[in-house]
């Protein structure tokens, strides 16, 4: 079965994003498609080099420098990563893509300042990588503050952000699920696993009998 797909997942923190991604990969794996899995920022050994400064380096970067900084991995990560897998008729799961760049830098820290939206929108035209489908799984941040208490783990820098900002973040992704339609599914990431991965499978076998591939 060769159906090139390239499939986003979106939302805040503890959202159960790389869960549902893992979920998606062995289900369709078993129903015989091709499926490689990936995230951003990182993707690629240069791309993840970059995600380890972004995410837990010492140094703060202006926000214009930040913003071209996921980029730079973005595009190391679609010419060495994205690309080889859709042109050999994979399904390409990412965790992560574009439209957090827009969430968490365009909103969460320029607090919706028009010139870094545009400024970000500019690049994003210059990847010319468009997802297929993109699901934002929200969750209300209580439950996502829950999660990230239970969670062993290295907190990044995102992570450790006040609330105004992650409530910008939910917000940003909230209303960009509603201004593309077509593109987004947004999924009530608050029951169980199980259920959350059978409505993502239903949309996504829904798109490959559609023949909508890259």
């Amino acid at each position: 079965m060769a159906h090139s797909l390239f499939i986003t997942f979106e939302g805040g923190e503890a959202a159960g994003k790389s869960t549902q991604v893992n979920l998606l990969e062995k289900s369709l794996s078993n129903m015989g498609h091709k499926v490689i899995k990936t995230r951003e920022p990182g993707g690629a050994p240069g791309a993840e080099a970059l995600r380890n400064f972004l995410l837990f380096g010492p140094q703060d970067l202006s926000l214009r420098a930040e913003i071209m900084a996921h980029f730079s991995a973005r595009c190391d990560h679609i010419d060495k990563t994205i690309q080889p897998a859709l042109k050999e008729g994979k399904i390409v799961l990412c965790d992560r893509y574009y439209d957090s760049t827009s969430a968490y830098q365009g909103y969460g820290r320029a607090q919706g300042d028009p010139e870094i939206l545009a400024f970000i929108e500019a690049l994003k035209v210059q990847v010319r990588l468009m997802p297929n489908l993109t699901f934002y799984l929200h969750v209300p941040r209580t439950v996502a503050v829950a999660r990230i208490k239970r969670r062993a783990h290295l907190t990044d820098r995102y992570e450790s952000y006040d609330e105004s900002y992650h409530q910008r973040v939910e917000e940003a992704f909230q209303s960009m699920a509603l201004q593309e339609p077509k593109r987004f599914r947004t999924i009530d990431a608050t029951g169980s696993i199980e259920n959350i991965h059978s409505e993502i499978l239903s949309e996504v076998s829904n798109l490959l009998h559609s023949g909508n591939s890259v």
